[in-house]
């Protein structure tokens, strides 16, 4: 029972997406989208909502498979990662080297006014470093023979924020550790100890607006779209949607989770595109099969292959420059 409770715990756990009352809500926004905006009828919108084409399809089906496995794989591996605490811990006494830093300098600041930014900072910091992850993953080969087994579905449904390698799953369980450990220790050293986040059910309350506004729906086939000034400050399920497009123009583009303006600071900012059919999945020379051992396996030979490829490169590179001093 404690496994199968560590395994689909994240229905039930506010703090992750995929909890059931946000998964209640993206249904309701969608239905409601459907409805006002679409012009459908209720039951047209509910059949397209739970289309069975989608929902069980192979792209699926594996989304559902690796869910499971993965947690299997989080359960033996997150003890083995580095801890909040000796982030935090290192920064603070970073600081605490830093001679014309001063400690505790703001904590006579108003509680409201530290917890409030507090909160702020951390979602703040948290998405960007979500971003720039992303888009390393998409620019160095190496992270994107990983980060293409998330690309690979070529249907979405929620439990798709799921399908990823495990290395991915790693590198952004690091990602949150820092994040975590760097903003508490400066808020502490410059704060003191009036720190806290403003929650709502346990959860960031900036992050539980972003999953009661329908963070579920952005790995869907619901093109909910904002209106163009709102989708240069916040990503639409739509904008996402796209980012998964096969389409060549859509390539790179919208690596943002919550804000949009890290895309548009960066210059990879795509608006959503109305009544747009998209095809999703990878380009047609890297796509690959829904079998699990393809999936978990392939980014291995991948990696190895960019590998050779660099050291085949720098070796060329070594006899051209042999041979230059050698003509010398």
């Amino acid at each position: 029972m404690d496994v199968f409770a560590d395994i689909f715990g994240d229905f039930w756990d506010p703090k992750k997406r995929i909890f059931f009352g946000y998964l209640f809500l993206s249904l309701v926004i969608g239905a409601v989208w459907l409805v006002a905006v679409k012009h459908k009828t209720l039951r047209a919108s509910l059949a397209q909502i739970f289309d069975r084409r989608v929902f069980l399809s192979s792209s699926a089906k594996a989304d559902y498979k690796i869910f499971v496995i993965n947690r299997f794989f989080t359960l033996f591996i997150s003890p083995l990662l580095i801890t909040q605490l000796s982030i935090a811990t290192a920064v603070f006494y970073f600081l605490l080297s830093v001679d014309w830093l001063q400690s505790g300098v703001f904590s006579d600041a108003p509680i409201a006014m530290i917890v409030t930014l507090f909160t702020c900072a951390m979602f703040i910091f948290d998405d960007f470093t979500k971003f720039l992850l992303h888009r390393w993953m998409h620019r160095w080969p190496l992270l994107w023979a990983i980060h293409k087994v998330h690309h690979s579905a070529e249907t979405m449904t929620p439990i798709t924020v799921y399908r990823v390698h495990p290395l991915e799953g790693v590198l952004y369980g690091l990602r949150s550790v820092f994040v975590q450990g760097t903003v508490l220790s400066v808020f502490f050293f410059f704060f003191g100890n009036a720190v806290d986040l403003i929650t709502i059910v346990g959860v960031n309350a900036a992050v539980f607006v972003f999953h009661v506004t329908g963070s579920n729906l952005r790995h869907s086939h619901i093109d909910i779209h904002y209106w163009p000034w709102l989708e240069r400050l916040l990503i639409s399920p739509a904008q996402h949607q796209l980012h998964h497009s096969t389409a060549v123009e859509h390539y790179d583009k919208n690596f943002g989770v919550a804000l949009a303006v890290w895309d548009w600071l960066f210059g990879s900012l795509h608006l959503s595109e109305k009544d747009r059919t998209l095809a999703f999945g990878l380009p047609p020379e890297e796509a690959s099969a829904d079998a699990l051992l393809d999936i978990y396996l392939r980014p291995f030979r991948d990696m190895a292959a960019v590998i050779r490829r660099r050291l085949r490169r720098l070796q060329r590179a070594l006899n051209r420059q042999n041979k230059t001093l050698k003509e010398n």
